[in-house]
């Protein structure tokens, strides 16, 4: 299997953490039919694709607009990414996430979940971006971004697929496992963030 497949797949999977989005996506939806909270599942990952999309062609792009180096913007998303890591390792993610789905079930207008807080900031995050734009980067070919979209692609058809079947996952899996795997996850994306600090400061200071 080609290695930036698995490199952008690992790193992407980490990022937008489906495990993680399962249990929050069903207290969301905890009052809407199973018809309606499908529905909202596959739309939340279809608007957070458009965005990482969007990102991956113009990301580069728009930092040129900016003048922001693509190495300065490396150091800052390993950086972004190291953080995502250390908040999944010691469960702050987990917390900030479940404040956040509170406050919106707190709020008795709000019923339709999937462009917010579902699409953004949960899975089309800044984590997301950072990472979908790194990796874009690294990609030298049309062969190397074929493998950054099919790793793309995969990531969010099974992120639709655990948030479709959020409520039988998660009784099936408990709270306890989830929070394994999902510490188990951010120890691989904190050395995943380490590499790309790594390499921006190579890039940036030749060493």
């Amino acid at each position: 299997m080609p290695e930036l497949f698995i490199s952008a797949f690992i790193t992407l999977f980490v990022v937008i953490d489906p495990p993680g989005c399962a249990p929050i996506y069903a207290g969301l939806t905890k009052d809407a039919s199973p018809a309606q909270a499908r529905n909202m599942a596959l739309r939340a990952t279809a608007i957070a694709a458009v965005i990482l999309l969007i990102f991956a062609f113009f990301g580069e792009k728009l930092l040129g607009a900016l003048h922001i180096q693509l190495d300065s913007f490396r150091i800052a998303g390993g950086f972004m990414l190291f953080w995502i890591a250390f908040e999944m390792v010691f469960e702050k993610r987990t917390q900030r996430r479940t404040e956040r789905a509170d406050k919106i079930n707190a709020d008795p207008e709000v019923e339709d979940v999937s462009v917010f807080p579902m699409a953004m900031p949960m899975l089309a995050g800044p984590g997301a971006i950072a990472a979908i734009m790194l990796l874009m980067n690294e990609a030298d070919t049309a062969a190397q971004a074929a493998e950054v979209f099919a790793a793309l692609g995969a990531v969010l058809i099974i992120t639709a697929a655990a948030l479709v079947a959020a409520g039988p996952l998660i009784r099936l899996l408990g709270d306890k496992v989830e929070a394994v795997i999902t510490r188990l996850l951010g120890v691989l994306l904190a050395a995943l963030a380490t590499q790309y600090v790594i390499d921006g400061l190579r890039g940036s200071f030749g060493f």
